[in-house]
């Protein structure tokens, strides 16, 4: 039986409300919990509706791909067998995200659950620190996940990031209200801590 004319209206209307939340970019999965057949997923493409960026992650073609698309692709790639994302943006990348550094880093930074597994190869452009990171180390920006500010800086400072890369993000980061100044204290004790270590 074919789907009427409204069922089909309201399964785009969904999957163009994930989309648009997503950089313009959806699972297989989350597309069949809005009424698309998996059946019909390479009709569609075929058509020119979807673009197929990786295994299971679809683009709508009236999305242009923007700098953010790559966060949010990656995002969704590291979901588990539930559909569910489980990377967090972090270190470098996380610092980047916030303008928090002039240094633009060559991969992605990740941290996934110590638990994490994938059948396939791990990508080149992503390094994933594998560390359970609690929910309040974190917050959601434009359809991904990333690690808070305080938490970036911290764990940049236990691996032994430069001074300066430190001491700049947190003034930084104090000045545009994304740290609060006990943060800030606390994250000057564990620089000294770090460098006595050293």
């Amino acid at each position: 039986m074919k789907d009427s004319p409204n069922r089909k209206k309201e399964s785009l209307k969904a999957l163009f409300q994930i989309a648009e939340s997503q950089e313009g970019l959806f699972t297989a999965k989350q597309a069949i919990d809005c009424g698309f057949d998996e059946r019909n997923h390479p009709y569609h493409v075929k058509q020119g509706n979807w673009v197929r960026e990786l295994r299971g992650i679809y683009r709508l073609k009236n999305f242009p791909y923007r700098d953010d698309s790559q966060f949010v692709l990656w995002y969704l790639w590291s979901r588990n067998k539930k559909d569910i994302p489980q990377g967090v943006y972090s270190y470098e990348t996380a610092l980047s995200i916030y303008d928090l550094t002039d240094l633009m880093p060559m991969k992605l930074h990740m941290s996934v659950p110590k638990s994490f597994r994938r059948h396939s190869k791990i990508p080149k452009v992503l390094v994933l620190h594998f560390e359970n990171v609690s929910q309040t180390d974190t917050r959601k920006l434009r359809g991904f996940f990333v690690t808070t500010p305080f938490r970036t800086i911290s764990d940049l400072i236990q691996r032994g990031t430069s001074d300066e890369i430190i001491i700049k993000a947190m003034k930084e980061a104090v000045n545009r209200g994304l740290i609060t100044r006990k943060e800030h204290r606390k994250l000057e004790t564990l620089k000294e801590r770090q460098n006595e270590k050293i």
